[in-house]
């Protein structure tokens, strides 16, 4: 004859494990968004650093940029307003010196629905990329 009994451990453990594991679900899929709204970003900011190089003075550079990241961004289902910082000093460069133009994009992403104690609410990603302008092209007011 037993002293103790195992009848109703199994429930008891699974009591025990079953918060730990849920928060562990949680938190992958939160991690898991993260990077790919980091990636999205990514894209974001490379997308609107080419446009930037091909456009021929600062002021439509700024403006292909920001319209590149947004359609990117709208492209991968990520729902935020980027901030769009455009490096556009390489325009001042003479012809034939190689120059580029760095894009930088920044997102607020929202997690506020993933129910996790210590998540924070938001994520700020931010993302920059160079491309290389045409060093034979005329910049800016060059004609």
């Amino acid at each position: 004859m037993t002293l103790y009994s195992d009848r109703g451990s199994v429930a008891l453990e699974t009591a025990i494990i079953a918060p730990a594991m849920l928060a562990m679900l949680v938190m992958m899929i939160a991690l898991g968004r993260i990077a790919i709204a980091h990636g999205a970003i990514d894209a974001a900011s490379r997308d609107a650093a080419r446009q930037a190089s091909i456009a021929r003075n600062p002021d439509s550079a700024r403006s292909a940029a920001l319209s590149s990241a947004q359609a990117a961004l709208m492209r991968e289902g990520l729902a935020c307003s980027p901030s769009v910082d455009v490096d556009t000093r390489a325009f001042s460069e003479p012809v034939g010196k190689p120059a580029a133009v760095t894009a930088t994009v920044t997102c607020e992403i929202d997690l506020a629905d993933i129910a996790l104690p210590g998540m924070p609410g938001s994520k700020t990603l931010t993302s920059s990329f160079a491309s290389p302008i045409d060093p034979f092209r005329a910049r800016g007011d060059q004609s």
